[in-house]
């Protein structure tokens, strides 16, 4: 409803990732060289790890669109939390190969025998996965044995992890050191740097067609929105889109600071929330703690209300007085 009124052809701030609204920065340029030199060199394993909504869905779609022009075939999971044979069946089906009613066996039969049929017709087979943070350990092996189908030059399957920082601490996992040591690419994005992300609303705006974008978002605006966002393309369209609405409702042709602070105060994104404790566990943590310190300063002679000279700490008298 606000395209007319600011001049724009198209919605600049959509928050679904759109390819042709690739914002090129120093890191995503690398992360998309590795994705695609992983998958095209048939390396095997790549994974590529960001927190929320730094665009790594955005980079898997960029992905998909330049092998679309090659020889490959991918499946796509989007909905990571399935069970091992669940999983299976879901990549089967995304391949086309029949699964209902497969059991394991015939299903992993089946797709070797796909993975080799497009192997001799050099053909490349990609299988990305995306959230795969909430991959369980039992898939995470289903995946590891499926790179096993291979040829003496490369794997004939080519997986794509992606996923939040928690995917790298469960990778670093004991139990899954011998997926690890598969993993033959890296990468991880990182939230905007300040030009950046200034840079990135003004090629919005651009490729959305408006004819003045610092007449819409001045400097000092986009300085708050920096601020406000942190630096998160997800944060930075979502408070774009609500100010142009928010701007167009007060018919202003440029954004002002005042309305970024009131956007980002009504979606709270300064307001997080700390962990929860039940009033009752808090009491018995208080109370675990009090017996080891009482126990502590029985041993080295300290009374109640003294301090102990090893460790700096004196033991109130209350029932559930904190420490000083």
């Amino acid at each position: 409803m606000y395209k007319q009124f600011f001049g724009l052809h198209c919605n600049p701030f959509e928050v679904s990732p759109d390819p042709s609204f690739l914002f090129p920065t120093k890191r995503h340029n690398e992360a998309l060289a590795a994705l695609y030199y992983g998958v095209r060199r048939h390396k095997g394993f790549v994974v590529m790890t960001g927190e929320v909504g730094t665009g790594k869905t955005l980079l898997v779609r960029c992905l998909l669109q330049l092998l679309n022009h090659g020889n490959v075939t991918y499946a796509y999971v989007f909905n990571s939390r399935l069970s091992p044979l669940d999983f299976l069946q879901y990549i089967a089906l995304d391949f086309e190969i029949p699964a209902p009613g497969k059991t394991k066996s015939e299903l992993l039969l089946q797709l070797s025998n796909f993975l080799i049929a497009r192997h001799r017709k050099n053909l490349t087979t990609v299988l990305v996965i995306d959230e795969a943070h909430h991959l369980s350990v039992e898939v995470l092996e289903e995946i590891r044995l499926l790179t096993n189908l291979e040829t003496a030059r490369g794997k004939l399957l080519q997986i794509l992890l992606v996923g939040q920082p928690e995917l790298d601490e469960k990778l670093d996992s004991v139990e899954l050191r011998q997926l690890k040591q598969r993993i033959v690419l890296r990468t991880h994005l990182e939230p905007l740097k300040h030009e950046e992300a200034m840079g990135y609303i003004q090629r919005r705006l651009q490729l959305a067609g408006a004819p003045q974008p610092d007449c819409i978002f001045p400097a000092e605006t986009m300085v708050r929105i920096c601020r406000h966002s942190r630096g998160i393309p997800r944060l930075i369209n979502t408070i774009c889109e609500n100010a142009l609405i928010s701007a167009y409702a007060r018919q202003l042709s440029t954004v002002t600071t005042e309305i970024i602070d009131e956007v980002s105060a009504d979606l709270r994104l300064n307001v997080v929330s700390s962990p929860h404790v039940e009033a009752s566990e808090n009491t018995e943590l208080w109370e675990a703690a009090r017996t080891l310190l009482q126990l502590h300063q029985q041993l080295q002679g300290v009374k109640p209300g003294e301090r102990d000279p090893r460790i700096g700490v004196v033991l109130g008298k209350g029932k559930h007085e904190p420490y000083i």
